[in-house]
């Protein structure tokens, strides 16, 4: 547009000129080594506007000849990058559907045309997953891995495959190395909080709740859950490591709290038992119970290997004065009584805690206490029951 405007205000100021000195044309003379060149001025003006006509023409179809050939090179890369990202999708659904063979095909057929390889590789190496390939897998993951910006995706997709088999140590590594880089990162934080579980690596889980609270990955009910799976673990830990000393130092050790959670002071009076310190914890579990005649610690009373089991039976004679329907109290007296061979006043026992509550060990505890009594057609229609509660 603006070599137009400019061709014609040279051409206006030509015409103007020319009526201003009609007549006059003047007179030119070029002279360039032996030869020379003889004009007016006026052949001059309209020379040098048709030279400069000459050469915007000239331009012009230069630039349409390139932009014919820029635009076919584009027309056949668009045509390549739209069949790339065509069989892309394509195989993204077929690895959804789960025919990982050709969702592989798919993906990998034009991936050099793709405007992200990354994404194809990515998908080709789950594919291969899918496949039980792993040197495929692994190759596809070192393509996907010399793309740009590609390390969290490739090790995300490198740990979630490492998961899937339980390759739990490789995970670990893998895993550990991305949360340096990328510690707020909630699929790292979610993975890892699933190997450290396998793993059995209980003070990192606990360290790592906060952040999975915080990062809304676990709920405040889910952390309670995990704080007790974790610190059960670790007593157990402690427990193989340090013996029954070194389980009470680390218990001791502990916040109020956690020492007055039911499910921790039945895992450390398991691990109490299991170390064959028997008598301490009958001492934890009749503190406990005093203070929650509800928990589920009654059951742990009849496992306890005590020299004299008088101070158990006499306190669960209390629990039963003060509570005549504690169904677990009478359960757990009823063992003690099986245990001395006092097969009545077990049958009475056991007949309260299962008018309370049915129970498929009470039912086996009563047959028993029936049949040592010789009541065998009452015995046999305990066990009844007791396989029908099992089957329903």
């Amino acid at each position: 547009m603006f070599r137009i405007i400019f061709l014609f205000v040279v051409l206006g100021a030509g015409l103007f000129a020319g009526t201003q000195y009609s007549g006059q044309q003047g007179y030119v003379l070029i002279s360039i080594a032996n030869k020379t060149i003889e004009m007016s001025v006026t052949t001059l003006v309209i020379f040098v506007i048709a030279t400069l006509a000459a050469l915007f023409a000239l331009e012009f179809l230069i630039k349409r000849a390139l932009y014919a050939s820029s635009a076919t090179w584009n027309y056949f890369s668009v045509r390549k990058l739209r069949r790339s990202r065509r069989y892309t999708n394509e195989g993204i659904i077929k690895l959804l559907e789960g025919d990982f063979k050709q969702a592989e095909k798919k993906v990998t057929r034009w991936a050099n045309h793709h405007d992200m390889p990354l994404l194809c590789y990515l998908v080709a190496s789950e594919a291969a997953q899918g496949l039980g390939d792993t040197e495929k897998r692994d190759k596809y993951l070192a393509l996907a891995s010399k793309q740009e910006n590609a390390e969290l995706a490739v090790e995300l997709t490198r740990a979630k495959q490492q998961v899937r088999e339980s390759d739990f140590n490789s995970a670990f590594d893998t895993l550990s190395t991305l949360k340096a880089s990328y510690p707020n990162n909630t699929i790292v934080l979610n993975l890892l909080k699933s190997v450290y579980i396998e793993l059995k690596l209980w003070q990192p889980l606990l360290d790592s709740l906060p952040n999975l609270v915080k990062a809304k990955i676990v709920t405040q009910d889910e952390q309670v859950l995990l704080t007790q799976k974790a610190q059960c673990g670790l007593l157990s830990e402690v427990a193989e490591q340090k013996g029954s000393e070194g389980l009470i130092a680390h218990w001791n050790g502990l916040p109020r709290k956690l020492k007055a959670d039911d499910h921790l002071v039945e895992c450390f009076a398991k691990q109490l038992i299991a170390r064959k310190a028997d008598n301490e914890a009958f001492t934890l579990i009749k503190e406990n119970l005093k203070k929650h005649p509800n928990s589920n610690l009654y059951a742990l009373l009849p496992n306890l290997n005590l020299a004299d089991s008088h101070p158990a039976v006499v306190f669960l004679e209390e629990v039963i004065r003060k509570d005549g329907n504690n169904a677990q109290a009478h359960s757990a007296i009823a063992q003690f009584h099986l245990r001395n061979k006092k097969w009545q006043e077990a049958q009475q026992h056991l007949e309260k805690a299962l008018s309370v509550r049915s129970d498929v060990s009470d039912y086996s505890y009563l047959a028993d206490a029936l049949e040592k009594q010789n009541l065998t057609k009452a015995a046999h229609e305990v066990s009844r029951k007791a396989l029908t509660l099992v089957q329903a």
